[in-house]
């Protein structure tokens, strides 16, 4: 077989989702690393009054693009805007663009999906289940595909505790379900979806095991590949450690850990944390699209699947988790943090549901009744609202384990050249965890919170001074206490005199000792 960027040579690449974060980043990764491909059509919409070239403008001259655009300055000749609404009928196509893409593309990357765990089931359905129908119906028409890669989750069958890199059928047939929406109230949608999703945590990963199940049955004679990776974090390496975008999954709790406003999180310490640098999943899917176009003439009649997942190679838990990002946070600290950073784990959720009253509910009441007081609007209350629902979001999956087998992944990196292996990197037996976790935190200071490191001997000095008031006001807390309590109590004033004779006679002790020495 060719290398991976000969392969690419010459080749049209349809995207959709390209203005997401796994989007940009596979977009940015084609045009470096295959320098010769010849188009990378991406299906944008327009929105807040921008067109979708406007849009793929501003996605370009984000840091993402930088290296790339040092490498090849006029690489964005190479990108097609294509207007498109993946909730409309034919994805919103012209019929001048539905007939570009059917006589010009190769290969399409179907990434486009909605990332909300608790989007209602009607918008899950349309966005993950009919948008990827309406992508196969169109993948269907195009005269030269060689591979349609679908994005999805290693959670879709997470109500497995074994997970095969096979597609599993769903409880219930997905056209009789999209018939039944389409006529179903919102409210008595809403009352049903419990039932409906079954033991699944929530309708995104219901309706990406209803996708995965739909190209296995409407595919045909079309080449599919499913790539699921788990929980996708900043990148490893490429185009530089720790980019990330967003606030989405674990980067905002640890962006909240970080400022000091997360103390406590409903977490197993022992469970695995099933982190994938998106980089890493970005090569894998790259390779996959290059492995079934390559085997046209010799290839399998089932699916081929990949879970994308670190777990069962490389595993790192959630105990470790939390003490990379306190440490990480504690010597490189975000500007203006509400406290000093020290999160916890527990898994039990009673005592979780104490904490959190403690030290979120209670903090942010005081703070907020401060602002009150200095004529300014308090604000500390709603963060911590948003903070609660995202941890209840993510609490399935932070105390949960699960077993992935990945012979098919193994097998794409065993058929790589050592080169492609290089360039393509997804081999996370190489991965060093708390150096991944340092430099994601530190990503999540430069590139979400676009704070400069200049900063950090301000910020230092700031959680120090946090550090100082805070054992200040404690020390003053326990000795008030103490001492109302031993003006109500004489046998506390009995004990607080024996414990201070105790340390006197203790001291005599020492002095003479040393004297004798």
């Amino acid at each position: 077989m060719v290398n991976i960027p000969e392969y690419y040579a010459q080749k049209n690449v349809l995207i959709s989702g390209a203005t997401g974060f796994m989007g940009k980043v596979l977009l940015e990764k084609l045009l470096r690393s295959c320098p010769d491909i010849r188009a990378v059509y991406v299906l944008v919409r327009s929105k807040a009054g921008q067109n979708p070239q406007a849009r793929i403008t501003d996605v370009i001259n984000c840091k993402l693009f930088e290296k790339l655009q040092a490498e090849q300055p006029n690489f964005a000749e190479k990108i097609i805007a294509v207007n498109s609404d993946l909730t409309r009928p034919e994805l919103d196509l012209s019929k001048e663009d539905q007939s570009i893409l059917v006589e010009n593309i190769n290969i399409v990357f179907h990434c486009a999906a909605t990332i909300r765990f608790n989007e209602p089931l009607k918008d899950a359905m349309q966005l993950n289940v009919l948008a990827t129908q309406m992508m196969l119906a169109l993948a269907h028409r195009m005269k030269h595909l060689e591979v349609f890669i679908h994005v999805s989750t290693a959670y879709a069958n997470c109500d497995r505790e074994l997970i095969e890199e096979i597609v599993y059928p769903p409880p219930v047939d997905y056209r009789k379900l999209i018939d039944t929406l389409d006529w179903m109230d919102d409210d008595l949608v809403s009352t049903l979806t419990p039932k409906l999703i079954g033991k699944r945590p929530n309708t995104y990963t219901y309706t990406k095991a209803l996708a995965e199940y739909l190209l296995q049955q409407e595919a045909g004679d079309l080449n599919v590949a499913i790539v699921r990776p788990s929980i996708v974090g900043a990148s490893w390496k490429e185009p530089v450690p720790g980019w990330i975008d967003n606030f989405n999954g674990p980067s905002g709790i640890f962006i909240a850990a970080g400022k000091g406003i997360l103390r406590t999180m409903r977490a197993s310490n022992d469970a695995v944390a099933d982190l994938v640098p998106v980089d890493v999943v970005i090569n894998a899917t790259i390779a996959a699209a290059w492995y079934s176009g390559s085997q046209l003439l010799n290839r399998t009649k089932n699916i081929l699947v990949y879970n994308c997942t670190t777990g069962g190679i490389n595993p790192f838990h959630w105990g470790e988790v939390e003490y990379c990002i306190n440490m990480t946070f504690k010597t490189n600290p975000l500007e203006q943090a509400f406290r000093r950073p020290n999160v916890n784990l527990r898994s039990n959720p009673f005592t979780n549901q104490y904490w959190t009253t403690v030290s979120h509910t209670l903090p942010a009441l005081l703070y907020d009744g401060y602002l009150r007081l200095t004529g300014r609007k308090p604000r500390m209350m709603k963060t911590i609202t948003r903070l609660h629902k995202a941890m209840m979001v993510l609490e399935y999956f932070t105390s949960h384990s699960w077993v992935w087998n990945t012979d098919n992944l193994t097998m794409l990196l065993a058929q790589m050249s050592p080169e492609d292996k290089k360039v393509f990197n997804f081999d996370v037996r190489q991965l060093h965890w708390a150096e991944y976790m340092e430099s994601y935190c530190m990503g999540t200071k430069k590139y979400v919170l676009n704070e400069e490191l200049s900063g950090l001997p301000a910020a230092r000095k700031h959680l120090n001074k946090l550090r100082n008031i805070r054992y200040t006001s404690n020390t003053i807390l326990v000795v008030l206490i103490w001492r109302i309590f031993i003006a109500r109590s004489q046998m506390a004033r009995n004990i607080w005199y024996f414990v201070v004779s105790l340390c006197f006679k203790f001291l005599s002790y020492f002095r003479a000792s040393s004297t004798m020495r």
